[in-house]
């Protein structure tokens, strides 16, 4: 199924960013959950790499590219087994940073964008209240108009981000006679006088913040409107896709995540003599939800596929959340059963999926919400019109050759007399100084630079560097300006390759230690 819907680019970056949650982020998960905070280095981090605003456009510092990254980006925050860290950069990049990408002001995306793609910005979307949930036409916070700015009353509840993030996109009734005609969007920075946030304590989810705000006269800027006056109800109503296909591969994700470790602990387990997997009930069982799971992951990849093409359909979307989030409890359920009393235990897995599951029959519109939209569109042919969708997910023009930002070469690295790149001498031995400091490959490596050749031979104690022209298990094809900005560090080799700016001939396991190289 992969191979239909995912390039050889795809997987690449599935790699690299598995990689680097494995470094990163799943070893520090434990310790994260007891803090109940996840630091904001680590989005940072990715940032740099260049894992966020994956289909964000170039000129904010995205990529541009297709929403199948996106896919990938979310399966792999999945098998990290913590709704609680996934849920973060989930709300900044597709819940609550798409507002202002389709409908915000050319000043509000200059302001926002680039923050949210580089990890220095935490942004939340301010929806639920005390009295109002999916009942969005029915919210109590007012911002009405004083001269140049909106005088901002009221609470939001249920805030992820809502106390260690920079800024929420709060839903607000500008005009309060109007009903839903009355709804509007509006950027709230949490540092501004008069916002006073309460963290809330949570069945699960516990390395995620999650806030209840309160606005007390609150001076927000009028041009921190989203969009127009009386147009947020609309505009959320069109977002609300996006939200719940993205969550989808993540189900999936952590739902054959929890197979896998079920498999392996049935298969480790002794009672009465032999494993547990021996037993025909178990057996049944696990081949019962695998299959449940695999139909699932096909729904998905259909979704996300008609998603990129454009296409807007409530009903199979509201369909695929309501079955994959039901189906995410029956498996976190039964595979907990698995593991018997260690599965009640904290210390394996299947205790935190069997919290952080639960939340999902809820947010993002509860089931109840599901099976009201559907029943409406089957059993009354009501419809569901689509407004322009958003940038997010637009396909880009080819998967390999998606055109990025420019990386400029270090000053240092570039002749003095003539502007140009450095020379190949030069970069033999900047790039010697990070391959030696490097593992070994393991194999060997050239880049080709159109006529010139770096060969690095890491078969041995350590990697070799040379200029020499002989054939190797991998080629990387690639511009001397563009290799100048890998070795200073200005280009990062996954964006690199997702661009198109180097090509990749022979074994992709070595490409996939490029970071390693240039990191």
């Amino acid at each position: 199924m992969n191979s239909y819907y995912f390039t050889e680019e795809h997987e690449l970056f599935r790699q690299s960013f598995r990689t680097f949650l494995e470094k990163e982020a799943i070893p520090n998960i434990d310790q994260w959950e007891e803090d109940r905070r996840t630091p904001r280095d680590i989005w940072k981090k990715m940032g740099d790499m260049g894992f966020l605003g994956l289909s964000y456009p170039e000129e904010y510092g995205g990529m541009g590219l297709d929403f199948f990254y996106d896919v990938v980006f979310n399966e792999e925050l999945g098998r990290c087994n913590s709704g609680g860290f996934a849920i973060t950069q989930q709300v900044v990049q597709y819940m609550s940073g798409p507002y202002i990408l389709k409908y915000g002001s050319d000043a509000l995306k200059k302001k926002y964008l680039p923050g949210i793609i580089s990890g220095d910005l935490i942004s939340s979307i301010g929806i639920t209240e005390p009295g109002a949930g999916s009942d969005v036409q029915n919210i109590q916070t007012k911002a009405i108009r004083d001269g140049d700015h909106y005088i901002v009353n009221g609470s939001k509840t249920f805030i992820t981000n809502g106390v260690y993030g920079d800024f929420v996109i709060a839903v607000v009734k500008t005009d309060p006679s109007q009903g839903a005609k009355g709804v509007s969007l509006l950027v709230i920075e949490q540092a501004m006088e008069g916002v006073s946030t309460r963290k809330l304590k949570k069945l699960g989810w516990h390395c995620s913040d999650t806030a209840e705000l309160s606005f007390d006269n609150v001076k927000v800027p009028v041009e921190n409107l989203v969009g127009e006056e009386g147009r947020g109800f609309y505009y959320l109503m069109n977002g609300l896709q996006l939200e719940r296909i993205c969550g989808l591969p993540a189900g999936i994700a952590g739902m054959e995540n929890a197979i896998e470790k079920s498999l392996q602990y049935m298969s480790e387990r002794q009672a009465f003599g032999k494993s547990i997997n021996r037993f025909q009930v178990l057996r049944h069982r696990i081949a019962q939800l695998a299959s449940e799971v695999e139909a699932a992951k096909a729904f998905t990849y259909t979704c996300s596929q008609m998603y990129k093409d454009g296409i807007y359909d409530v009903k199979l979307c509201s369909m695929a959340k309501l079955l994959i989030s039901e189906l995410a409890e029956k498996v976190a359920t039964q595979c907990l059963q698995f593991f018997g009393g260690y599965g009640f235990m904290e210390e394996y897995p299947m205790a935190r999926m069997y919290r952080d599951v639960r939340v999902g029959t809820i947010g993002g519109g509860s089931s109840e919400i599901m099976r009201g939209i559907i029943a409406k569109m089957l059993i009354e042919d009501v419809g569901y019109k689509a407004a322009p969708r958003t940038d997010i997910g637009k396909q880009a023009s080819g998967n390999s050759n998606v055109k990025t930002k420019k990386a400029t070469a270090s000053p240092s690295s570039v002749s003095k007399s003539n502007g140009s790149a450095a020379s190949l001498n030069t970069l033999v031995e900047g790039i010697q100084q990070q391959a030696s400091s490097a593992k070994p490959l393991g194999k060997t490596l050239k880049f080709d630079m159109g006529g010139q050749q770096l060969f690095i031979d890491g078969t041995g104690d350590a990697n070799v560097v040379t200029t020499k022209d002989d054939s190797a298990d991998c080629t990387v094809k690639v511009t001397l300006a563009d290799f100048q900005a890998l070795v200073s560090g200005n280009l990062n080799p996954m964006s690199a390759f997702m661009s198109g700016k180097i090509q990749v001939d022979g074994d992709m396991g070595v490409a996939m230690k490029l970071q390693s190289l240039f990191g």
